[in-house]
């Protein structure tokens, strides 16, 4: 008998402990603590408030360095396509268009000579390896701040950043295509000009040589 009052007392006193912290917990709760990343230095001092963010009104910092979300500054790429290549996993689709001359510079001075006809990214593929934005000559291909971009369809994660229409690639391809066809047009011509040159120089020379003979006159011993 007596054991058993001892329980319900040992009991009852470990309750009301419990009830204590839940008290305090709930008392400490009327703030909340500051959204701090844990590079912080406040961050492992903030012991008491309420933890849980109030997303997405409310959102931890993120590092500088985080691999999240491919970015393209297109107006600063050359269409060099070492990020396709870089790619362990393809999921960089470019399609060039060559221009006929300098269409412009990049931010860093760089000359473009390549539209950008198509340049697709799709991150339901990325691996975040961030290979892509190391290789990057003119750094216009960066990760940036924004993790979350959940969706319900795959077919979102597709990001496209190439500003060029059907039409316009169009005109851009058959004005290349016109150019390479001038050229290879001059190339000929010029050959055909060097082979007829070298052709009369070859006539030329006979003549020229016939007429030495004759003047030298060389006579046959008798």
């Amino acid at each position: 008998m007596k054991q058993y009052f001892k329980n319900i007392i040992q009991t009852s006193s470990s309750l009301l402990y419990g009830l204590k912290i839940t008290m305090r917990h709930f008392w400490q709760a009327r703030n909340s603590r500051k959204p701090v990343g844990v590079e912080d230095k406040t961050y492992f001092e903030q012991k008491d408030g309420i933890v849980t963010l109030q997303y997405p009104f409310e959102e931890l910092p993120v590092p500088d360095t985080g691999r999240y979300q491919l970015h393209n500054e297109i107006d600063d790429c050359i269409v060099c396509d070492k990020c396709a290549k870089v790619c362990p996993v393809n999921c960089i689709d470019i399609e060039p268009v060559r221009a006929v001359e300098e269409i412009g510079k990049t931010s860093d001075g760089t000359s473009k000579r390549i539209y950008a006809a198509k340049f697709d990214i799709d991150m339901s593929k990325c691996c975040f390896c961030g290979l892509c934005t190391v290789v990057c000559p003119t750094e216009c291909l960066t990760m940036t701040k924004d993790y979350d971009f959940s969706v319900f369809d795959l077919k979102e994660h597709n990001f496209e950043f190439g500003d060029m229409s059907p039409e316009l690639v169009a005109e851009k391809q058959a004005e290349f295509e016109a150019h390479q066809a001038e050229k290879e047009k001059a190339k000929a011509v010029a050959a055909a000009a060097k082979a007829e040159s070298a052709t009369s120089e070859e006539v030329q020379k006979p003549a020229s040589a016939k007429a030495t003979a004759g003047k030298g006159g060389f006579k046959p011993k008798v």
